[in-house]
């Protein structure tokens, strides 16, 4: 609004101004089609796009299943194989054989699994959330020959199974129930406890919140390979603090929510990992070394046989990692790799057993970059498989064909702003061969056939919906299309769209990626106003050449409101860029990060039609935190910013997170200090708007409200919006998404008007 109150003394530039940023553009119109609107994103199906979900590949690759709705029964989904090659389509299940006895309705099918034998199917439905994701619910069995179907675990309470897995006979299928491990004979229906200490403390066989959230691991348990054990997490959360969440809407008296919630510095639950016979019996503990409340164990297998399992074991700075063989049977254990970083290590997901379990596969940065090896058994041989000394890396590894002597694996060597798919030799070190075609710029994700010969092709491209396609491989030739999101790619193709373009920024030192979107109706001898969008933290990069989705829509909405809409990854994000642009952050967040973002910021804004009068910043989560620490600390840069769900001071944040990234809080109480937006908050001058969840269990309100007080003390004028007993995401109840977004265009609309101003004019 700055620029219009000076204006405003311009006389005949008063009409102008009133006109061009206060009244709403002619094409911004619910009923037009080129135009984008909340009503159409938030409370409309314009922009739902089709998936392809639920794949499962059968006969090493011959064969894939899916689900799809069923034509005989209303509201049901068939169980459909197809012959990968020739595209023969047949109904294995049909959903009429999923009605249980005296129901008129099918299971509604949230996951299945196929027996190894083929002879039976695992399905899952009435699933429940917890924490993020829905994994507990109901499972039953349909067997494929007497077309039985039966319920597993009917004695339990309803809703209350998690990770149901059939033994590598299929004839048995293990899950866990209120925090313990029990098995089922399918044929018998007779039910084993394998251990009966679980309780709201005493975690079995899955995890507390914040090694489900930050360590990414849920399902904890595992089969041995001969089905005569098995493998599981222990944790116990006695002495974890409880941080309470209270609830005060759904009843006429509020009440409490308590969550086993460790905050940086504070006490963890104690991990341990030990083997149990199938049949029931007692636990061999795995002797891992230290305190188990202050190591961690973020991966745990079967160490290719049904004798040793292996784990990594992880210190509390999680800077050394160990990978360790454990005694099935005694317990005893031996480290056969140690990795070191200066700053911090992630836990490594692609490993698998080779050459008959003498070797397994192994990522690492110990070269700068992220690569895969082989390692022997002992430890005492390491080879390189794609590490050839240049400066590139692999993203993930997507498959490995020990037959076929290939990985497969994601990079993007030339730009970490995409993603494509190669692959290399597997027994000898040579050049990384790119399959996917030069002709498809994007992100691609691929779910390979495990004979290596297919693959479920996904990709997508900025403002441009995704494909989903089955390949044949190496050649990448398409065999046919499985999802073409025709309609939504129509749709968004109807509406108005200015160019976007992706660049780097120079801020001497390192070159940042970029994107930005202009108004269709741009005009470069004007000025508009600029809203930048990050995330800025080590867990998320926003700079990728893919499909946005609701976030697209929404910056697609305000381009043809007369913004321009821009976003930065600054060093520390997540990119394939190597591993000291990604540990540039340790101990840096709140620092590093918004240095970066404020010095591309400054350049971008010196461009001749970027308004620097109208300068915004928005973001979620750390991108909050970001928005935050950009508007508290560089006043002189931005003006307007949007946080929602920030973490205000990184001691109100979990242990493992904060602790990888930002050490211990008594070594590293100054950098904590120093990165809190607290810290900055006395400085702010510009326009802010603060939304937080009240039941948000990842980032507490207590984020948002030591902040409020803080702005308080300092006698800061701010906007607040608390979400009534919504999480992290903001989802819940009816219209919140629309609410929300609508109330940051508002905010924007008021403080940052739209529209192009001439340039003599803006800055005024």
């Amino acid at each position: 609004m700055r620029s219009l109150i000076r204006l405003a003394a311009r006389g005949a530039s008063l009409t102008f101004v009133l006109l061009t940023v206060l009244t709403p553009p002619a094409f911004a119109q619910e009923g037009d089609p080129s135009s984008v609107t909340l009503e159409r994103i938030y409370g409309s199906a314009d922009f739902r796009g089709d998936f392809f979900g639920q794949a499962r590949w059968l006969d090493d690759g011959e064969f894939y299943t899916t689900i799809e709705p069923s034509e005989a029964v209303t509201g049901g989904r068939d169980l459909v194989r197809y012959e990968t090659e020739s595209g023969m389509r047949a109904i294995l299940v049909s959903a009429s054989l999923l009605m249980p006895e005296g129901s008129d309705r099918a299971l509604a099918i949230q996951g299945y699994q196929w027996s190894p034998d083929g002879t039976r199917l695992l399905i899952y439905t009435n699933s429940q959330r917890v924490w993020r994701q829905n994994t507990r619910g109901d499972y039953w069995v349909l067997d494929l020959e007497s077309w039985d179907l039966r319920q597993i675990g009917s004695d339990r309470p309803e809703s209350s199974l998690m990770f149901a897995k059939f033994d590598p006979a299929g004839e048995r299928v293990a899950f866990v129930s209120q925090h313990d491990l029990w098995v089922e004979d399918v044929e018998s229906g007779v039910v084993t406890r394998l251990t009966d200490d679980g309780s709201a403390t005493m975690i079995n066989g899955t995890f507390d919140w914040v090694y489900e959230e930050e360590f990414q691991i849920r399902d904890g348990f595992r089969w041995s390979p001969d089905g005569t054990s098995i493998a599981y997490w222990q944790l116990d959360a006695e002495g974890v603090r409880h941080f309470l969440m209270i609830n005060n809407t759904d009843s006429v008296y509020s009440y409490t929510i308590p969550v086993e919630y460790p905050k940086a510095g504070g006490v963890n639950s104690a991990a341990r990992v030990g083997v149990i016979p199938s049949a029931g019996g007692e636990t061999v503990w795995c002797e891992v070394p230290g305190d188990l409340r202050n190591n961690y164990i973020p991966r745990m297998e079967w160490a290719g046989n049904s004798e040793e399992i292996v784990i990594q074991r992880m210190n509390r700075h999680q800077n050394t990692n160990k990978v360790m063989l454990c005694d099935a049977a005694t317990g005893g254990m031996q480290t056969v790799l140690t990795e070191t970083d200066a700053a911090y290590l992630d836990a490594v997901n692609d490993w698998q057993w080779l050459d008959g379990d003498k070797e397994f596969t192994w990522v690492s940065e110990r070269s700068g970059w992220r690569h895969l090896y082989r390692v022997s058994r002992d430890g005492e041989r390491i080879r390189d498989v794609t590490d050839d000394g240049d400066d590139w890396e692999i993203v993930a590894v997507q498959r490995i064909d020990e037959d076929g002597g290939r990985v497969y694996f994601t990079a993007s060597p030339e730009t970490a702003t995409q993603r494509y798919l190669y692959r290399a030799r597997l027994n000898s070190r040579g050049d990384a061969e790119r399959l996917t075609p030069e002709d498809q710029p994007g992100i691609h994700g691929y779910n390979i056939s495990p004979d290596g010969r297919y693959a479920l092709h996904t990709y997508s491209s900025f403002g441009t919906p995704s494909v989903t396609e089955l390949v044949s491989l190496p050649d990448h030739e398409v065999i046919r299309t499985l999802v073409d999101n025709r309609r939504l790619k129509e749709t968004v193709a109807a509406l108005e769209r200015g160019k976007f373009e992706f660049f780097q920024v120079d801020i001497g030192g390192a070159m940042l990626d970029a994107w930005i979107m202009y108004p269709p109706d741009f005009d470069p001898t004007k000025k508009y106003p600029i809203l930048f969008y990050g995330y800025s933290e080590p867990w998320g990069q926003t700079v990728q050449d893919s499909w946005g989705g609701g976030n697209y829509l929404w910056h697609l909405m305000l381009t043809q409101q007369g913004y321009i809409v821009a976003s930065v990854d600054n060093r520390g994000t997540p990119g394939p860029r190597g591993r000291d642009w990604r540990k540039a952050l340790y101990r840096n967040i709140g620092q590093l990060n918004v240095a970066d973002l404020s010095a591309a910021a400054r350049i971008i804004v010196e461009r001749p039609y970027v308004d620097a009068d109208r300068v915004g910043t928005w973001g979620w989560s750390g991108g909050g935190e970001m928005a935050l620490n950009l508007l508290f600390q560089y006043p002189d840069v931005y003006g307007t910013a949007i946080s929602i769900a920030a973490v205000t001071h990184q001691k109100y944040y979990d242990t493992i997170y904060t602790e990888r990234y930002m050490g211990l809080p008594d070594e590293a109480a100054e950098d904590y200090e120093a990165g809190a937006p607290i810290t900055h908050a006395r400085n702010l001058e510009g326009n802010l708007l603060l939304i937080h969840g009240t039941a948000d269990d990842n980032v507490h309100y207590q984020n948002f409200e030591a902040l409020v007080n803080e702005l308080i003390a300092h006698n800061k004028h701010f906007t607040m919006l608390a979400y009534p007993n919504r999480s992290h995401g903001i989802f819940e109840g009816q219209g919140t998404r629309r609410h929300l977004y609508t109330e940051m265009t508002r905010y924007l609309n008021e403080h940052m008007p739209p529209g192009g101003l001439p340039q003599e004019s803006a800055g005024d």
